[in-house]
């Protein structure tokens, strides 16, 4: 439970913090919550003029003839709604160019990579239509290359002798130390 003293200090600096006193410090503290200013109801100071807002809704209440009350209040909040249409475009353009800037070196790194590829598809490609051409003449009396030895140039024979070689015996190397 809070003291009487501790009540009474409270108050006394409570006192003291009346919150900011000059012009400039109060227009300061009201953009103390603005993020982002997407939904902000009034002109944000630091990205909009207040007299470019002023003109646009003097532009939007001549369009309309309001009669009412009502009628003036919602051609008010209708250009109020457009402002903030207008600002919300303005942002998404803007982090749209932000994310691309990011992107840019990954888009060039992949267009790089697709490129490499296409050579080397060509060549595989190449190498394949060769064999094919080899074939063809009867350069190839057994026309029966794998895939493995369209790469590597060996012949099907070759390919099972290595599959048959054994490994060394390694368990009677001395063991390393640690």
């Amino acid at each position: 439970m809070t003291s009487f003293k501790q009540i009474e200090a409270n108050r006394r600096n409570a006192r003291l913090s009346t919150g900011p006193v000059t012009d400039g410090g109060k227009r300061r503290s009201r953009q103390n919550a603005v993020r982002h200013g997407l939904t902000a109801e009034t002109v944000i100071e630091a990205l909009e003029d207040a007299e470019d807002y002023a003109a646009f809704e003097m532009a939007i209440t001549a369009d309309y003839d309001a009669q009412t009350a009502v009628e003036r209040e919602l051609v008010l909040r209708l250009a109020s709604l457009l402002w903030r249409l207008r600002r919300a475009t303005t942002i998404e353009s803007g982090l749209f160019k932000i994310q691309a800037k990011q992107l840019l070196p990954f888009r060039q790194r992949r267009q790089a990579y697709q490129g490499r590829q296409k050579i080397i598809d060509s060549m595989y490609r190449d190498v394949i239509g060769a064999e094919e051409d080899m074939r063809q003449r009867g350069n190839d009396p057994s026309g029966d290359l794998d895939a493995g030895s369209r790469l590597t140039g060996d012949t099907a024979d070759q390919s099972n002798a290595v599959t048959t070689h054994q490994p060394a015996d390694l368990s009677a190397r001395p063991a390393e130390p640690l």
